[in-house]
């Protein structure tokens, strides 16, 4: 089990591995972006120091496309790019029933990872 994403809480200890992902699944990646205008989706906003630019965190909302033995998820965008990423990303995350609720449209389509998966 390479590289499991550990989280300790009151609940008690949760591990992810990549048997815990499966083809399909939606995920929410918190990525950090610099710039001038942060958009809606922009949270953590700060200002970089003697500059003009503002360095921001946004959810990107992905899906998986496989699974490596190695512990590297190959992911989807919702326009048909493919990333890879660690299972013990700590800033990779299921997303929860409500999440998949709420951002429906914001999660790639199975058409879109039929399509990735055909090439």
């Amino acid at each position: 089990m390479p590289y499991p994403a550990r989280w300790t809480g009151s609940w008690g200890d949760i591990e992810l591995s990549h048997s815990d992902f499966q083809p399909g699944d939606l995920v929410i990646y918190k990525g950090s972006k610099q710039g001038l205008h942060p958009g809606p989706g922009a949270r953590d906003i700060q200002p970089v120091p003697n500059g003009e630019d503002y360095t921001y965190v946004v959810d990107k909302y992905w899906m998986v496309q496989s699974i490596s033995d190695s512990g590297r998820l190959m992911i989807v965008t919702r326009r048909g790019k493919t990333r890879e990423v660690t299972v013990g990303d700590p800033l990779l995350r299921r997303a929860t029933w409500w999440q998949r609720l709420r951002y429906r449209d914001r999660f790639p389509s199975p058409e879109v990872l039929a399509e990735n998966s055909a090439r």
